[in-house]
């Protein structure tokens, strides 16, 4: 179940680094955080210099308050 965001309610944010970065490390982040009501937002990767693999990740998530 995700959380929803209704319009004109404050809503919560929360934002999750996920280090090393794989999809294992993601899809383990990713369904944490939506098993506790948080809907996914988006993603945000950092790489190092001179390396096109990210070194880590930014998780963002939103939670409607009621």
């Amino acid at each position: 179940m995700s959380a929803r965001v209704v319009r004109g309610e404050p809503a919560s944010y929360k934002v999750v680094e996920v280090s090393p970065v794989s999809e294992e490390t993601l899809e383990d982040a990713l369904n944490r955080r939506t098993a506790e009501g948080w809907s996914f937002e988006s993603v945000h990767f950092v790489s190092r210099e001179g390396s096109h693999r990210p070194a880590l990740a930014y998780l963002f998530f939103v939670q409607g308050k009621s």
